[in-house]
């Protein structure tokens, strides 16, 4: 296991929270796209994998890369 510092892993969880409100932000858009659109199923799975991003997103570890 990476001796991995304070700074690091702040670092780290910073990432972690942005990339997962960026995924929350792009499924939340995706619904609403899908309310205007006369083919809303593609918009509503883009939806599904953008919410299950952001879930699994949080279980990765700095020691996995």
């Amino acid at each position: 296991m990476p001796d991995h510092t304070d700074e690091y892993l702040k670092g780290w969880n910073a990432a972690l929270a942005a990339a997962t409100l960026w995924a929350q932000a792009q499924a939340k858009q995706a619904l609403v796209l899908s309310t205007r659109t006369r083919f809303p199923k593609n918009l509503e799975r883009e939806a599904e994998v953008y919410g299950r991003m952001a879930e699994r997103v949080s279980a990765l570890s700095p020691d996995d890369v």
